[in-house]
């Protein structure tokens, strides 16, 4: 049975609060993404984000590379793949993804995440699938689909399918994988090395597609608020959400996790009201009981 148990360390509730610092500083690499669509290459930006993570990171996890290198060497598959997956693809997809689709689609789509973890931990974490994990997922989704039609529900009809749909689409199943790899860990790699090796493997994946990127477009001399955005998300959505997220997992797992993320346009709602002066109506409050409220069925017991 490949099911591996919750993490003794970490405990359930700390877990949740996990999940949700995660999802919290990732609603604002979405406003950032968008920000930069026309002033900064996806790749580009997903290679600077990754790097200025890496250099922060480095003093605290260069001792465990050295220390655990033997570990490191005898899971060098498990490490590549999931640092492939979840720093070189997934949020290089959503970056390309957002310059070919509108908030909306991006938003909508980036909903059926948790069900493909649901499915994925299914196969290949024995996770049950249960009635009220149902339900919760059900009433999340229809709480985001509310919140990004602000309630015209006519305007799914309307909705076109176009190549950045279909990349955010697969951002949204590797972010799933992602997460079911993160749940099998080595236990002998402690959190901090594991973190530090797959943002290092992950960069120098990253490397040969910067390069080429670079090359074919030569980017102009970046401004201060570029700057700015790419240290933002590079030591907030890359370093510190990813830490969050991996203890998450690490301690609820990858489904419970999934549907904490389903809070996600709640909070970048709530930043585009705090910085970008966007209005917050009743709408909002509706859709917040729903995800809440079904957030609350799928995680808790009977």
């Amino acid at each position: 049975m490949l099911r591996t148990p919750e993490h003794p360390h970490i405990p359930a509730k700390s877990g949740y609060i996990f999940a949700l610092l995660a999802t919290i500083i990732w609603s604002g690499n979405f406003i950032v993404a968008r920000g930069l669509a026309d002033e900064f290459s996806p790749v580009l930006l997903a290679f600077f984000r990754w790097l200025t993570a890496s250099i922060v990171l480095l003093p605290f996890g260069l001792p465990g590379l050295i220390r655990e290198w033997k570990e490191i060497r005898a899971n060098l598959f498990h490490l590549i793949l999931c640092s492939f997956l979840g720093i070189t693809i997934f949020n290089t997809l959503i970056y390309i993804a957002g310059k070919h689709t509108t908030a909306m689609n991006l938003s909508l789509i980036a909903v059926f995440s948790p069900v493909f973890i649901i499915l994925l931990a299914r196969v290949f974490l024995h996770d049950p699938i249960t009635l009220r994990r149902l339900v919760g997922l059900l009433l999340a989704i229809s709480g985001v689909i509310v919140l990004t039609t602000q309630g015209d529900i006519s305007l799914l009809t309307n909705l076109q399918l176009n190549i950045g749909d279909l990349w955010m689409i697969l951002a949204t199943a590797i972010f799933a994988a992602y997460s079911i790899l993160v749940r099998r860990k080595p236990p002998h790699i402690s959190p901090t090395t594991y973190l530090t090796a797959t943002f290092f493997f992950g960069l120098l994946m990253l490397v040969p597609w910067a390069a080429w990127d670079w090359m074919c477009t030569p980017p102009s001399m970046p401004s201060a608020h570029v700057i700015g955005s790419v240290l933002f998300v590079g030591i907030g959505p890359a370093l510190i959400s990813y830490m969050c997220w991996n203890k998450a997992v690490a301690s609820i797992g990858p489904v419970k996790s999934g549907m904490v993320y389903y809070s996600l346009p709640l909070f970048s709602g709530l930043e585009a009201w705090l910085f970008l002066d966007e209005n917050i109506t009743w709408i909002h409050g509706l859709a917040g009981v729903l995800i809440i409220l079904g957030i609350s069925v799928a995680t808790t017991r009977k």
